[in-house]
């Protein structure tokens, strides 16, 4: 189960939200795009399927797990702090060996280390390279925990638009605002999803043609639900908000700029109220045509269920 805590600035103070997870991004996914539901969160990994590079793979998927908590701003971590957090995003492996990877990383020169009584704390060394080609990047780190962390914080978003409508907001239509700010954190997370598959494509553990197919799907969702938006207004979405900032998206973990952002993101709900609009109205034809097609098509070939009881 993925569990994140992070800050909103909301009604005056900082607002914590704590007990999220993976189920919080599933519900939104469900409701704003079910048809990637099945295929969003898929993770192939070619290394580990083939046992081959296996001690490799856990070194970047560890220091993947760094450089998430290091965009937090949490910059030392323990062994049970990267335990836990590999659990929730990989699987379950021994604390044992999960401290071995950590000490080699160490000798490597990768991590520093430093006791403080009874416990130690590891961190990176250097900070993380910023606009690094994401070929190369993903050679050292694994993304998958840094993207998902991002893409659950603006599904924890989702659900307290009318809160943060009703603080920041001189708008007298909330239940429209509220609407449009919702839209827009919807295509904030796949193209955070999207953002992500692009870079685990390039990932040399990766089945690639998995991710290509992932990424079809993540396209297609986001271009049915904004290509009637502006294009200008797109961009910045897809390169500034739904990118981690060690490719040049904005660092959220700061209050004043995640305050800055939320702010942002108000004003483009209002700004875009009447392009929102229509394209709410294009998209709900194209999917009540989908759901036609559909259906038309399973009234024509109509599933075995013979056949479906000899294989279940």
């Amino acid at each position: 189960m993925y569990v994140i805590i992070f800050k909103n600035i909301l009604l005056g103070g900082l607002f914590t939200i704590t007990e999220l997870s993976i189920y919080i991004l599933e519900k939104v996914i469900q409701e704003y795009a079910p048809e990637i539901s099945k295929v969003y969160n898929l993770r192939e990994d070619e290394s580990e399927e083939q046992q081959i590079k296996t001690g490799r793979l856990h070194e970047c998927r560890i220091l993947g797990i760094l450089l998430k908590y290091f965009l937090e701003g949490k910059h030392k971590v323990t062994t049970r702090d990267v335990e836990f957090e590999y659990k929730k995003y990989f699987k379950n492996i021994a604390r044992s060996t999960i401290s071995t990877y950590l000490n080699m990383l160490k000798n490597e020169a990768t991590l520093n280390k430093e006791k403080n009584g009874r416990i130690v704390y590891y961190g990176l060394l250097e900070k993380p390279p910023i606009n690094l080609s994401p070929f190369w990047f993903t050679r050292i780190f694994c993304v998958d925990p840094a993207y998902f962390a991002r893409a659950i914080y603006f599904a924890s978003l989702y659900f307290v638009a009318e809160r943060v409508v009703k603080e920041y907001s001189n708008n007298e239509n909330h239940e429209q605002l509220i609407f449009n700010f919702r839209y827009i954190i919807g295509l904030l997370i796949l193209m955070t999803l999207r953002n992500r598959a692009y870079k685990c494509a390039l990932c040399q553990f990766s089945k690639q043609e998995k991710y290509k197919i992932i990424l079809d799907a993540l396209n297609t969702a986001i271009k049915e639900r904004s290509d009637v938006l502006s294009q200008e207004f797109l961009e910045k979405l897809t390169f500034e908000f739904s990118e981690i900032p060690v490719f040049g998206g904005l660092n959220i973990s700061e209050d004043d700029i995640e305050l800055r952002m939320i702010r942002e993101l108000l004003e483009f709900a209002s700004k875009y109220n009447k392009d929102i609009e229509f394209q709410t109205m294009v998209l709900t034809r194209r999917l009540d045509l989908r759901n036609l097609e559909n259906a038309v098509a399973e009234k024509e070939n109509p599933p075995d269920l013979k056949e479906e009881k000899i294989y279940n």
